[in-house]
C-alpha cells in the first residue's frame, strides 16, 4: 500500500531546486491545495500533494488521515497516538517522504513538509522525526503529545486564525509551546480568520521557504 499523489513539477520549467509537500486536511483530498501552488510564487519548486488513505465517512470523495472520535476536544491525549488509521497514516506518509529524494533528486534536506488543519497535524507528528527544511502547520494542533526520536529540528511556521471555531486557537497556543519546550526553532502567527487558507497566509509561507532557502 502506498499514498496517491497529485505532483506539479517547477512552474520555471527547471529541474526542482525544492520539494515540497502539502497534505489535506479532513474530509478534503488531494485536490483541495493544489489550486494555491501557483499563488505562492516558488517556481523553482516542485510540489507533491498525497491523499489520505481512509475514506471520509460522510463526504464521498473526501479522504482522512484517521477519524476522530465523537468527544474529540484537540486535547492531544498520550493513547490518541496509537490509534491503528493514525499509526498507518504515519507510515505510509513516512515512507513517502523517504521516498522522494530518489524520484525527485532533491534531498530531503530541501524538502518542506506542510499541511492544513489534520495535515498540520500529521506535519508535526511525521516531519520532527525527519531531516527536512522545514515544517508548515496552517490551522493544525498536536493530536498527541510530541514524542520526537531525537533532538534535532527543522523550523517550524505554525499559522492559526483567532476565529477559528473547527480547531480552537487554544490548540495553536498549545502546538507552539509544546514545539518551543523541545528547543525547536518556532515561527508563530495569529491572524483575524477562520477555518481557512486567506492571501495573507500565502505571503507568510512564501517568506518562510525563501528564508529557508537562504539559510539552507
Amino acid at each position: 500500500m502506498a499514498l496517491d499523489v497529485i505532483t506539479v513539477p517547477p512552474a520555471s520549467g527547471q529541474p526542482p531546486q525544492g520539494t515540497m509537500v502539502l497534505l489535506h486536511g479532513w474530509g478534503a483530498n488531494y485536490q483541495d491545495l493544489v489550486a494555491i501552488a501557483p499563488y505562492l510564487k516558488l517556481s523553482d519548486y516542485q510540489f507533491v500533494f498525497p491523499n489520505a488513505p481512509f475514506p471520509h465517512p460522510y463526504n464521498p470523495v473526501g479522504k482522512m488521515w484517521y477519524g476522530f472520535p465523537d468527544n474529540y476536544s484537540f486535547a492531544g491525549t498520550p493513547e490518541f497516538s496509537e490509534r491503528p488509521d493514525l499509526s498507518t497514516s504515519r507510515q505510509l506518509l513516512t515512507d513517502l517522504i523517504n521516498s522522494l529524494p530518489e524520484t525527485t533528486g532533491i534531498p530531503l534536506s530541501q524538502t518542506i513538509l506542510g499541511g492544513f488543519s489534520q495535515g498540520g497535524a500529521m506535519t508535526l507528528d511525521v516531519g520532527l522525526n525527519l531531516p527536512l527544511a522545514g515544517l508548515m502547520v496552517l490551522s493544525g494542533y498536536l493530536h498527541a503529545p510530541l514524542q520526537p526520536q531525537g533532538n534535532s529540528f527543522p523550523p517550524v511556521l505554525l499559522l492559526h486564525g483567532t476565529e477559528d471555531t473547527v480547531v480552537p486557537i487554544r490548540a495553536a497556543y498549545r502546538a507552539r509551546d509544546s514545539l518551543k519546550s523541545l528547543g525547536a526553532t518556532v515561527q508563530y502567527e495569529e491572524f483575524n480568520m477562520g477555518h481557512e487558507i486567506q492571501p495573507i497566509v500565502l505571503g507568510y509561507i512564501q517568506n518562510f521557504v525563501k528564508d529557508l532557502a537562504r539559510v539552507g
